[in-house]
């Protein structure tokens, strides 16, 4: 049997003249990533810019993973669900701040029955943990338990929902020990993305686990949303 010769896609010409513009063994100024990252953004949406950082880390041991937050200068240019669990007391101010879905116990019941979660980010306050523990099996899976470390646990309610509208992100290892943020949009002017390039590195360098031995930041990686990656200097 003949088998036919296989057609490039439309795509096959434009995927490569993106990826000839990046050369594959040079690190970029940060500068000049951005600029290809956004050169190489040609997805009919507005491309979201991504960041991988490559650390040393031993993602095995407890005391060398990371998980924090960073509050971007320039937000990333999506908008947020904030949903608050709170005591009554608190549930105005939660509002007034800006959430978007405010409630007690029976905003966990509704979770708890209908198994569905229509919000980005939840925040609560320590005396709504022991409730919530009917819930982790629902939210915990998906990251939006809420924790000390992204500070999504916290007694100032207003505070934590006004700096998450604003542009706070929280960041994680995986199970490689590598670690992805958005840092903005592919139509955000360069010098916005530049500082929040520089604002989640610094956030990065200042929670370097004490245990780490050898190179922290390995590798930096920049990209628009299926554009190719490219290589910034560290």
């Amino acid at each position: 049997m003949r088998r036919g010769r296989t057609k490039h896609t439309p795509h096959s010409k434009r995927f490569s003249g993106i990826n000839a513009k990046v050369d594959k063994n040079t690190a970029y100024p940060i500068e000049e990533a951005i600029k290809l990252a956004k050169e190489t953004a040609t997805t009919k949406f507005d491309s979201s810019i991504d960041v991988a950082v490559r650390t040393g880390i031993d993602p095995g041991k407890s005391e060398q993973q990371i998980r924090s937050t960073v509050l971007l200068p320039h937000g990333t240019g999506k908008k947020i669900k904030i949903a608050v669990i709170a005591p009554p007391d608190k549930q105005k101010e939660a509002k007034a701040a800006g959430a978007d879905i405010v409630g007690g116990p029976e905003l966990i019941e509704e979770i708890a029955k209908t198994q569905k979660i229509n919000f980005d980010i939840l925040v609560t306050m320590p005396e709504m943990m022991k409730d919530l523990a009917k819930v982790a099996k629902i939210l915990g899976p998906k990251g939006l338990m809420p924790n000390p470390k992204t500070e999504t646990l916290t007694q100032n309610i207003k505070k934590t929902i006004e700096e998450l509208a604003r542009g706070k992100m929280s960041f994680k290892n995986d199970d490689t020990g590598n670690i992805h943020l958005n840092i903005g949009k592919a139509s955000f002017d360069d010098k916005k993305l530049i500082e929040n390039y520089q604002a989640f590195i610094e956030a990065l360098n200042k929670h370097k686990p004490t245990g780490i031995k050898g190179i922290f930041i390995k590798n930096i990686t920049l990209s628009s949303t299926m554009g190719p990656g490219i290589k910034v200097q560290i």
